[in-house]
């Protein structure tokens, strides 16, 4: 997992779907992406509709996003 930045490889939507399910539990993740953004704060995730919401309490904001929509996920 660690060289998965270092090619330009699109994560699987497998893969993609482990990194949310792990960030549920993060206080703070950063998404990219597939429009070029990247946007921090906390998620929620429903694996079952393959949607979420990102929510940054310090800049007052929230996304909702599909898996289709998120390039990688950094904790």
């Amino acid at each position: 997992m660690s060289d998965r930045n270092s090619n330009s490889t699109r994560l699987t939507r497998d893969e993609v779907y482990d990194l949310l399910m792990n960030a549920r539990q993060a206080d703070w993740v950063e998404l990219s992406l597939e429009d070029g953004r990247s946007l921090s704060g906390a998620i929620i995730f429903n694996e079952f509709k393959g949607t979420g919401r990102l929510i940054n309490v310090d800049e007052e904001f929230s996304y909702d996003f599909n898996v289709d929509q998120v390039l990688d996920v950094k904790l």
